[in-house]
Formats: C-alpha cells, sequence, structure tokens
C-alpha cells in the first residue's frame, strides 16, 4: 500500500513532465518500435499486398535464405569492404574535428567574434544534402577551382567525381566540413559545465591558456568524447546514403557502392523487399554488437560507458 501510494504521489508531481513527454512516445511509438513488426519479411517470401503476418497459411517464410542468399552474393564483398572503409575513415579523420573546433572556440574572448565563428561551424549542418553535392560537383569538375589549382602546379584538369581514387576524400571531407560544426555543439555544452574555480587555480600557478585547455578543459570533456565515438562505431555500417546516391555513378561504383546504396537498388527498384530487410536487419545486429563490445571495452578501460 505503501509503494501504490508512493507511486501515485510521484504521477500527480510529474504529471506535466508526463504530459510534454507524451507527443515524443508516440513518435517513438509510430515511428521506431511498430515499423518493428515488418523486420519477420526477412524471414519470408513476402510480396506487394500479402499480409506479414497471416495465420491462414498465406504467409510464406523461408527461414534464413535470404541471408545466406546476401552472404552468397557477388555484390557482398564490395558493398561490406566499401561500407566498412569509408565509415572508418570518417570516423578517423572526423572524431578529432569537432573536439578541436569547440577547444579553438572556446578559447574565444571577444563575444561577437566568438559568435560569428559559431555561425559559420554550424550553418554547414542546415545546407541541404543536394546543395552540399551540387556545391562538390562544381569544384570538382574539369573546370572547377580544385582543378584549376592542380593545373597551376603542373596537374591535368580532370573531373574528380570521375575518379575512384579521389572519391574517399571528396566524401570524407565534405562530410566532416558538413558535421563538425554541430557535433562541435555537444562538447561546448560539456564546457560550460567546467568549474571556474579551476581555471583561475590554474592561473595561479602560473599557467597560461594552453595549460588551461590542457589540464582542465580536456580532460573535462574527454568522457563526453569517449561517449560520441561509442555512439559513432556503432554506424560503422551504415554510412551517408542520401550523398552518395548523388555523388556515385559508373566510374566509381566499385569505390562507393555501400550496403545502404545496395539496398535501395535492389529493394525499391527492384522490389525485393524481403530480401533487402534481411540485409538491413543484418546490419543492424552488427551495428549494435559494435556498440555493445565498445561499450565494454570503454568501461572495462576508462570507467566511461553508457551503461
Amino acid at each position: 500500500m505503501k509503494t501504490k501510494k508512493l507511486f501515485r504521489q510521484r504521477i500527480r508531481d510529474d504529471i506535466w513532465y508526463l504530459v510534454f513527454l507524451l507527443p515524443v512516445m508516440i513518435l517513438l511509438f509510430v515511428f521506431v518500435y511498430r515499423p518493428m513488426y515488418g523486420l519477420m519479411m526477412a524471414f519470408q517470401n513476402y510480396k506487394v499486398g500479402m499480409p506479414i503476418l497471416a495465420f491462414d497459411g498465406s504467409t510464406q517464410w523461408v527461414g534464413f535464405k535470404h541471408f545466406k542468399d546476401f552472404f552468397n552474393s557477388v555484390f557482398f564483398t564490395r558493398v561490406m569492404s566499401n561500407t566498412i572503409r569509408l565509415s572508418f575513415l570518417s570516423l578517423l579523420m572526423g572524431c578529432w574535428v569537432s573536439l578541436a573546433a569547440a577547444l579553438l572556440l572556446n578559447e574565444l574572448n571577444i563575444s561577437w567574434v566568438k559568435r560569428s565563428v559559431q555561425t559559420m561551424y554550424y550553418l554547414p549542418y542546415f545546407v541541404s544534402t543536394v546543395v552540399v553535392v551540387s556545391m562538390i560537383t562544381l569544384m570538382t569538375g574539369s573546370k572547377g577551382p580544385i582543378s584549376m589549382l592542380s593545373m597551376l602546379f603542373g596537374g591535368a584538369a580532370k573531373n574528380y567525381l570521375n575518379d575512384p581514387a579521389s572519391f574517399d576524400m571528396i566524401y570524407v571531407i565534405s562530410g566532416i566540413w558538413q558535421t563538425f560544426g554541430y557535433g562541435s555543439i555537444i562538447y561546448l555544452a560539456a564546457i560550460a559545465g567546467v568549474d571556474p574555480s579551476l581555471y583561475e587555480a590554474v592561473t595561479v600557478d602560473g599557467g597560461n591558456r594552453w595549460h588551461r585547455m590542457r589540464y582542465v578543459t580536456l580532460p573535462y570533456i574527454i568522457p563526453t568524447w569517449v561517449i560520441l565515438m561509442i555512439l559513432s562505431i556503432g554506424n560503422i555500417l551504415q554510412g551517408d546514403t542520401q550523398k552518395i546516391l548523388l555523388l556515385y555513378n559508373t566510374y566509381t561504383m566499385d569505390k562507393a557502392d555501400i550496403i545502404g546504396t545496395y539496398v535501395y537498388r535492389i529493394g525499391l527498384l527492384k522490389t525485393e523487399y524481403s530480401y533487402t530487410t534481411a540485409v538491413g536487419l543484418f546490419s543492424n545486429i552488427i551495428n549494435f554488437g559494435l556498440v555493445f563490445g565498445a561499450n565494454t571495452l570503454s568501461r572495462k578501460l576508462t570507467d566511461y560507458s553508457l551503461w
């Protein structure tokens, strides 16, 4: 009885918080949890118009057939290696950019300069991917500024989007430029929680701005960096499908085709929904395993983890 009274009292105290959370919970249920019902297609021979789950025997169960077909596909090695390579390069080159940007921005003392730089940091994130790809196409074309710069140093003008060797750098650098400012917001929020007395103590001990950054700011936000790294590792098999669909062509297909673009071609264009559901489920299971493993390793090595 005492537990029930405490529960009711807690509900009455937090009723408005629960009301504010209700729309979010509804959206999560409708767009995240309810669609999980469709994962059963991965184990069926589903066709458009068929019920996903019927008790009259019309549902055609095939077990793990689609998973086996994907593992035996001639595209399996290509899409897996491309997805891992592009995601790993983005993670390796981009994991420190947002952190460095936040640290440098935090050191600016002139308020209007700080606000201006902060706006320039964030602006690329709000630019549409289609616009970003259009900018990339103009800059990397045979008459674009990159080709012109190459000619100044004795190189030849060429369309870099048609060069398989250039695709990785185009994808990674454009992705970092588009997202590093938004990522720095999280680090700036963590920096805002640093106790000012710690900076004062370093100054009293004769430390300069470099010492304050190294011995106070950086250690304070390392836990945030570790958490973001764990989450990023969980996206190794994702990639920016929309941007790659707009960037790749017949010249770069072998270097640019990832799981997301493969699922798009086979699932939406060829309507093989069961097969591509199995491919997507496989990649999500691997991503979950990577998050779980990275979280466990981080908890043992650094004492920082998601759970």
